[in-house]
């Protein structure tokens, strides 16, 4: 049982996490990128609730954001789009969750999102998966076909039936921890179980 990884490529504290994978999970983790939109739909919200909620969200990513990424030695440029359209980059990302190059992926589109200020969008996934050495064209072909649309519809059943309410969610069997600030637990829980503990 491996570590599972849950995030949206929109989510801010997901990318603190996705930066901080390489570091502290040298093995990996089994990525699973998911849209928190038809999560948050469920509950009735039509936004990301760092929008609906205007003191919450300045909080968020006015002064928690800054602080954790000068804690971590991370760059932060605040969106001036928040929450960014993530689609297209959850298509992708599904589609090669499982290739060596799966993290290099993540980080360089988390970094466009909140370090660069830019949008996540075709111009920028043809750039990244180019400098990653892969067929750009061909990739995006995939990830957008019919297929692969359907994929992430079923991605997004799997997290209703998880009861995930929220990014980044480390799954490890039935236990749960949310939020970046849990990535550690997450961790030692996944170590513990490898040495033959139980997970709970």
């Amino acid at each position: 049982m491996k570590l599972e990884f849950w995030f949206d490529f929109a989510s801010n504290y997901s990318y603190l996490s996705v930066m901080r994978i390489r570091s502290l999970a040298p093995d990996g983790v089994v990525w699973r990128p998911f849209l928190l939109g038809p999560i948050f739909k469920d509950a009735g919200w039509d936004n990301s609730p760092f929008v609906l909620q205007k003191d919450k969200g300045d909080y968020a990513l006015r002064q928690d954001m800054p602080r954790q990424c000068a804690k971590y030695g991370l760059p932060w440029r605040q969106p001036s789009i928040f929450p960014r359209n993530s689609l297209l980059a959850a298509r992708v990302g599904l589609l090669c969750e499982d290739q060596p190059w799966m993290l290099d992926f993540c980080e360089r589109v988390m970094l466009a999102n909140f370090a660069e200020d830019r949008d996540i969008d075709l111009a920028c996934m043809t750039r990244i998966l180019s400098e990653l050495g892969q067929d750009a064209a061909a990739i995006l072909r995939a990830a957008t076909g019919d297929d692969n649309k359907a994929r992430l519809r079923a991605r997004t059943e799997q997290a209703k039936a998880h009861r995930i309410f929220g990014a980044p969610t480390f799954l490890l069997g039935d236990a749960m921890f949310w939020g970046n600030d849990r990535l550690e637990d997450a961790l030692a829980a996944s170590s513990s179980q490898s040495a033959g503990g139980i997970a709970r």
